[in-house]
């Protein structure tokens, strides 16, 4: 089916407008894991950097990259530098 992962460079107002700094923040130390996402989830990479294999290929994420992860989707992580980021799960607004 062809559910893609998005990644953008949002400029501050992008930020305010999401509101992301209200959103939970998760941090992970580097190691590999498989993820199934029951709900779409967007997120902003504070550190870090991680890989995420999907059937589509890989797709590389790092600091200052806000990500979209469709519902559905069956991934491979790989943090390969310490992550914080910014999340939420659901559609926007």
């Amino acid at each position: 089916m062809g559910a893609r992962i998005t990644v953008e460079r949002p400029n501050d107002q992008r930020l305010k407008a999401l509101n992301v700094s209200s959103w939970p923040i998760w941090t992970k130390e580097p190691t590999t894991f498989a993820w199934h996402y029951d709900d779409q989830e967007t997120c902003y990479f504070l550190a870090g950097e991680v890989v995420v294999t999907t059937s589509d290929g890989d797709v590389t994420i790092q600091q200052g990259d806000l990500a979209t992860f469709p519902k559905g989707l069956d991934c491979t992580w790989r943090v390969t530098q310490a992550v914080r980021k910014h999340y939420r799960f659901g559609e926007d607004g």
